[in-house]
């Protein structure tokens, strides 16, 4: 499928709810940086809340869309903000005391490769620190999946899920065999969205995003989406108080001994 293009007001309606994994990763980070990387940084919005945590540390977002890159200049402009792709990200000339990502990893096929390099750059007593999406086989996924790979959509959508990310044992035994430390766990978020159709909405600002890319005519496209949106609504019906979507997270926080 084409490339993602991220829609950075869609991915901020839900904005508090994204961001809760975030503060929670940052709230088990060791220490006090002196410089510090968000990778995936996307609209800038939880990169921004670091100065308060650390507010003598200099910080740097990275994200490979310009929309979402745009966008974070555009709002917080004491943040040095750069386009570039996580999987060739060369930690070597920001020289980092922590490196954090927030539900970004996700999205780089075969990651944990890229650890070693992260580390190695790390000074001791550093920290590596993300948390990705643990859900892919949620009815949201599987629904998309199933249907991305119907005969109707299968020749332009079909294959795996674009975004994946290992289970916390395998991210355990990686960042112990790195020589650090590692503090893995993982939580189920039962988020209660308000709203018609919430989960679509939802979905719209992430896990959509290969398809929309590859549907480019506007008929096709909402075709797709009612038939999808039909499923979410008989997985997920409405309660008096909302829609539950639960969602799991993993979380690591690796200090480099």
């Amino acid at each position: 499928m084409a490339a993602v293009q991220w829609d950075p007001q869609q991915y901020l309606r839900h904005a508090d709810l994204r961001s809760r994994p975030f503060y929670e990763l940052v709230d088990r980070i060791p220490g006090t940086p002196t410089r510090v990387v968000d990778l995936g940084c996307g609209p800038g919005n939880t990169t921004a809340t670091l100065p308060a945590r650390w507010p003598d540390a200099d910080i740097v977002g990275v994200d490979n869309s310009a929309e979402m890159i745009d966008r974070a200049r555009r709002d917080f402009r004491s943040i040095d903000f750069r386009l570039g792709d996580i999987s060739d990200y060369d930690p070597t000339a920001d020289a980092p005391d922590l490196i954090v990502s927030n539900a970004a990893l996700q999205w780089v096929p075969g990651h944990t490769a890229l650890f070693p390099a992260w580390i190695d750059a790390l000074p001791s007593g550093g920290v590596l620190a993300f948390q990705v999406p643990g859900n892919f086989d949620a009815p949201s996924h599987a629904l998309l999946h199933d249907l991305r790979n119907s005969p109707r959509w299968a020749e332009r959508l079909g294959g795996p899920h674009r975004a994946a990310a290992p289970e916390p044992g395998e991210y355990l035994d990686a960042l112990a065999g790195l020589g650090c430390t590692p503090d893995v766990w993982e939580t189920t978020y039962h988020q209660v969205l308000q709203g018609e159709r919430p989960v679509l909405d939802w979905m719209l600002g992430t896990g959509l995003r290969p398809v929309l890319g590859a549907l480019t005519d506007p008929e096709e496209r909402a075709a797709f989406l009612a038939e999808y949106a039909a499923l979410l609504d008989h997985a997920y019906p409405r309660r008096p108080y909302g829609t539950v979507l639960p969602f799991r997270r993993i979380f690591a926080v690796a200090t480099k001994h």
